[in-house]
């Protein structure tokens, strides 16, 4: 039987190369290339900046208010990782702080991603650590409740499985199942290749309804363009 509460210490890991590729091309791009799939709640916000990172999730799976969990996960930790913090039940506890970051930053990993809360904001903004998260609390946690590292969780609403690859930038977070990262990062591509076409196209004053061609869908729905007399 397996056990009910472990810590996985080797997963297989998205590649360092594809993970850069969605680091440029970013949360939504990502998003739209996986046919619109991945997304986390928007409730799951940076609390900086501009940041934009892509790593391979190592998920932990908590009980609320407990952190105990994500101290054991920094140990499988490697660089170029994001950690997901999922819960057992809703909470928005300040689960981590400037030094659960401070020690996951001399592990490797790029940022982290939880459903809970997190407190020290201004040391964790001053140290230039990516996090996002459900909310801002200085509300403590324990150290007492086992959990899981390296599981399937549900964070945010999406299934993340150890080793898929997560985006995160000022649009949200994503998750690309690793099996699938270098078929989603060939879509983004031609995505992205697409609207700098289109974008050329706007900038030069094409209308977006004949870009797209749009005029026959508006008049199936019955839309009609009117002219109103200047004089009435």
């Amino acid at each position: 039987m397996r056990p009910r509460h472990v810590v996985v210490r080797d997963i297989r890991r998205t590649t360092a190369d594809l993970l850069d590729a969605l680091a440029a091309s970013g949360v939504a791009a990502t998003h739209e290339a996986q046919g619109r799939a991945g997304l986390l709640a928007t409730d799951i916000r940076p609390i900086q900046t501009d940041a934009v990172v892509a790593g391979s999730a190592v998920t932990v799976l908590s009980h609320p208010g407990d952190n105990l969990m994500v101290h054991a996960a920094v140990e499988v930790c490697r660089p170029g990782d994001v950690l997901v913090v999922a819960l057992t039940a809703p909470s928005t506890d300040g689960m981590i702080g400037d030094l659960l970051a401070t020690s996951l930053r001399a592990h490797g990993v790029v940022g982290i991603v939880t459903e809970a809360g997190i407190r020290d904001t201004t040391t964790l903004r001053a140290m230039d650590f990516p996090v996002w998260a459900r909310a801002v609390s200085a509300q403590g946690t324990v150290k007492a409740t086992p959990g899981s590292v390296n599981v399937p969780v549900v964070c945010a609403g999406q299934l993340i499985e150890p080793g898929d690859a997560v985006v995160a930038d000022a649009d949200g977070v994503v998750r690309v199942p690793r099996l699938a990262v270098a078929e989603v990062v060939d879509a983004v591509r031609e995505r992205l290749a697409s609207e700098e076409r289109k974008r050329a196209q706007l900038a030069a004053g094409t209308l977006g309804v004949d870009m797209y061609g749009l005029r026959p869908l508006l008049a199936d729905l019955g839309v009609v363009y009117v002219d109103v007399d200047a004089d009435r």
